[in-house]
């Protein structure tokens, strides 16, 4: 089975297969950067994608930020092996620490997200206070998937693009800030998945 367009969520709660257009398939991989891993790579040799699209919820660090958000690189915020190296880098591991995204061609370019792109802090914890080394890094948003996901496109040569829905501000109000919005970003990525999907099939 191949597909041009293949969206990986972390929870249905987040995206609901039913809204998507026809042709664009969807896999749900639970929370956390294993299961997001795992899950990426069987659904690569299940549908063999052109483009890989992540959508999901985020905490915000940059406090000037709101809605849906492009994500233009992610790090790893939760690998601490210092002092063999500094935070956010794997010892003795040879693959990049960051991971850019690959935009769609230049029909995409009027898109309102082409301009402003951000940085996400990916680990297996739910940030729910202050952490002065996300500022240090320029990170905007936290989530538990987006680097695993990325780290396989990258291995696989596979072009990746992610949409974060800002749901909390990552503080001690998260977790019930986040059930109460958790499905609140769909419609929001829902128009940017249709020019998205129109640009990838031309």
């Amino acid at each position: 089975m191949k597909t041009q367009l293949l969206i990986i969520t972390a929870l249905e709660s987040e995206l609901k297969r039913d809204a998507l257009p026809q042709g664009v398939e969807i896999v749900y991989c639970g929370v956390g950067k294993l299961n997001a891993a795992i899950t990426t790579i069987n659904a690569i040799n299940q549908f063999v994608p052109k483009r890989l699209l992540n959508f999901g919820t985020v905490g915000k660090v940059n406090p000037k930020l709101k809605g849906l958000l492009e994500i233009d690189k992610v790090i790893q915020r939760d690998m601490i092996a210092e002092p063999l190296v500094p935070r956010g880098q794997t010892p003795f591991c040879s693959h990049p620490h960051e991971y850019f995204s690959e935009s769609f061609p230049a029909s995409f370019s009027q898109s309102a997200f082409e301009e402003v792109r951000h940085v996400c802090g990916t680990g297996d914890s739910f940030v729910n206070a202050s952490d002065p080394w996300l500022l240090d890094q320029g990170i905007d948003v936290v989530d538990m998937e987006l680097f695993a996901i990325a780290r396989v496109a990258h291995q696989k040569n596979i072009p990746w693009q992610s949409f974060k829905y800002i749901t909390d501000d990552a503080n001690e109000d998260s977790g019930k800030d986040w059930q109460e919005r958790v499905n609140h970003g769909q419609e929001l990525f829902l128009k940017a998945l249709k020019e998205i999907f129109n640009s990838a099939v031309e």
